[in-house]
């Protein structure tokens, strides 16, 4: 079970939830508890600056599919993040 494909998958896959975590933080996605769409840039920051630890421990060990979502998935999230902090 522990195949190069499954890895790549489940990798991909704690990108995404990390995603929809720093979504909800960021006012992106109404929080399914809440039924709300809520901001608070503490959280959307502190999963941003995981996903960046993450891309540095896992630095040349990642397919360039892997890289790539991570890098894209990140410049979104900053983007937004950014784009919020300005507002304030």
């Amino acid at each position: 079970m522990d195949s190069p494909q499954n890895n790549e998958l489940l990798f991909m896959q704690l990108i995404m939830q990390n995603q929809q975590i720093a979504q909800f933080a960021l006012g992106k996605t109404v929080n399914p508890v809440t039924n709300k769409t809520e901001v608070n840039l503490e959280m959307g920051k502190l999963i941003i600056d995981s996903l960046d630890m993450l891309k540095v421990k896992t630095n040349g060990n990642l397919t360039n599919n892997e890289a790539a979502f991570l890098d894209n998935v990140l410049s979104e999230l900053k983007i937004t993040y950014l784009e919020l902090l300005s507002k304030n």
